[in-house]
């Protein structure tokens, strides 16, 4: 008994001391990949676990991941993720000196297994002139024409949706519902497609499926997510040229031009054709594009108006002021673009949303030669992930960070001003999101319609948790209970508001 016990020891004393070896022999081989020509150290971090890295803590941790790192390491800090070595860039001067980098110091890079499932013909995947000529083309379908083509059918969706959740006599998972609703814009608004109910609804899962492994390590196993996530591409692919060749492509006979109809009437003026191939990868990236982002940012912004009720009534306030809102009714033609983008508070509403819970955490690039960043090398052929989030988070533009406050975008404050890099939700430079302003135009609809038609209460005794991968999301979900036009829910008394102090509402901490 006593020999097989000490020979139990010895096997996992000699496996202890076989991981830790390993693991110093994988720091020191992406430690030997510095530039030997350049006399800067290489940055501070852990390469984690051979082949795996660091991933497992980072699926685990979340943004407390990048959290714990930055204050041990730095705002420029190694680790190896999703089976790649990457730098990942903290900080407003930092970010800006990749951004304004691109085709010089760096060039576009997404994990291998968001750039397969994307396609090679993506406009995420594009570089130099390819990429150039590709986002002149794409940039017509989200020009102010096309906005105002779209807004209608963006308006009368939200609005369905809005009293489907209202006739629910259960409360609705509003995260779940906003992924749906974001979807269906995408289809029909955006795309044009004619899709039946039963249809959509199993695109929507296959979209779903194809979402939940698009960020995954690129192991082809039967059984794998990268797997699960080609499957789901194909699929798509497959329902998507169905819908195409149904569609017709051309905005004659139709109420309004949709994005498809836009993008093949650019192209045409460019001098290309788009092969059916281009336009399924087209295709997946609008809906890509307009799907999960959307939905984080729909589901934060409820979450808000839930918190701050203050806020909510402001909105309200503004409509009212503006004759857009009368009696608790929105009134006819009053909601249009020009309109819409002129609501000074909404527009503080919506970026303090963006600020405080950004969709996207970052992106990728690849250094093209070694630069300095922050007093360490950045080595060529390494990858670079600059972080969106955590710059909102550690700006010193920003007053009280953790406060949700949209007054700070007010003119009279404008704390944004101090710096473009210090506010990126949408990224910055020659790969800034082109979708920025139909995002925008998507969220104050959606603010106006909660803020003028919709009774709401949360379902639940507290505010859930809120995570950030892949994008940030409520754990599980937001319950919240949607009331019909006659509940008074959210309704502030005018002397009850008046005695509720601003800093209160606020200034309240998230």
């Amino acid at each position: 008994m006593n020999r097989a016990l000490a020979t139990l020891a010895a096997c996992a004393v000699s496996m202890v001391l076989l991981l830790v070896v390993s693991q110093q022999l994988w720091q020191l081989r992406w430690t030997s990949t510095r530039d030997k020509n350049c006399k800067l150290p290489m940055p501070k971090g852990s390469m984690g676990f051979p082949i795996i890295g660091e991933t497992c803590h980072w699926l685990v941790q979340g943004s407390a991941f990048h959290a714990s790192r930055r204050q041990k390491y730095g705002n420029v800090f190694k680790t190896h993720l999703l089976g790649r070595p990457l730098i990942r860039v903290t900080g407003a001067e930092n970010v800006r000196k990749v951004l304004m980098g691109e085709h010089t110091l760096v060039s576009v890079d997404w994990p291998q297994s968001t750039s397969t499932l994307l396609g090679p013909n993506s406009l995420a995947n594009s570089i130099g002139d390819i990429h150039r000529k590709r986002r002149k083309v794409f940039s017509k379908v989200f020009s102010h024409e096309a906005l105002q083509s779209y807004l209608p059918k963006i308006q009368q969706v939200i609005q369905e949706s809005l009293r489907l959740w209202s006739s629910n006599p259960e409360p609705i998972n509003v995260y779940r519902e906003s992924q749906r609703l974001s979807f269906h814009m995408a289809v029909r608004v955006l795309l044009g497609f004619r899709v039946a109910d039963e249809e959509m609804r199993h695109l929507f899962n296959t979209f779903q499926e194809f979402i939940d492994n698009i960020f995954t390590l690129p192991i082809d196993l039967p059984f794998s997510g990268y797997r699960k996530g080609i499957r789901a591409r194909d699929t798509l692919h497959k329902g998507i040229e169905k819908a195409i060749r149904e569609k017709p492509l051309s905005s004659q006979g139709k109420d309004y031009s949709d994005a498809l109809d836009i993008l093949l009437e650019s192209a045409k003026e460019n001098g290309t054709e788009l092969t059916m191939q281009e336009l399924k990868e087209a295709t997946i990236e609008l809906i890509f594009a307009a799907f999960a982002t959307t939905a984080s940012a729909s589901t934060s912004l409820i979450m808000q108006l839930l918190r701050h009720p203050a806020v909510l009534e402001k909105l309200r306030e503004e409509l009212r002021t503006r004759g857009i809102l009368h009696n608790g009714c929105l009134c006819e033609g009053e909601l249009g673009l020009d309109t819409i983008v002129s609501l000074k508070y909404l527009d503080c509403v919506i970026k303090e949303v963006l600020r405080l819970f950004t969709p996207v955490s970052g992106g990728y690039r690849t250094a093209l030669q070694t630069f300095e960043l922050d007093g360490v090398q950045i080595p060529k052929g390494w990858s670079v992930m600059y972080s969106i989030r955590d710059t909102h988070d550690t700006s010193s533009v920003f007053k009280d960070v953790d406060a949700f406050d949209p007054d700070r975008f007010s003119q009279e404050r404008s704390e944004d001003k101090e710096g473009r890099f210090h506010y990126l939700p949408f990224g910055g430079g020659i790969r800034s999101c082109l979708g920025k302003q139909l995002a925008t135009l998507f969220l104050r609809i959606l603010a106006i319609e909660l803020a003028s038609t919709s009774r709401f209460e949360l379902a639940t005794r507290n505010f859930p948790r809120v995570v950030t991968v892949p994008v940030v999301h409520p754990v599980d979900g937001l319950k919240v209970k949607f009331y019909g036009l006659d509940s008074n829910q959210n309704e502030i008394p005018s002397d009850l508001l008046a005695d509720i102090k601003t800093e209160e509402l606020l200034g309240a901490a998230v």
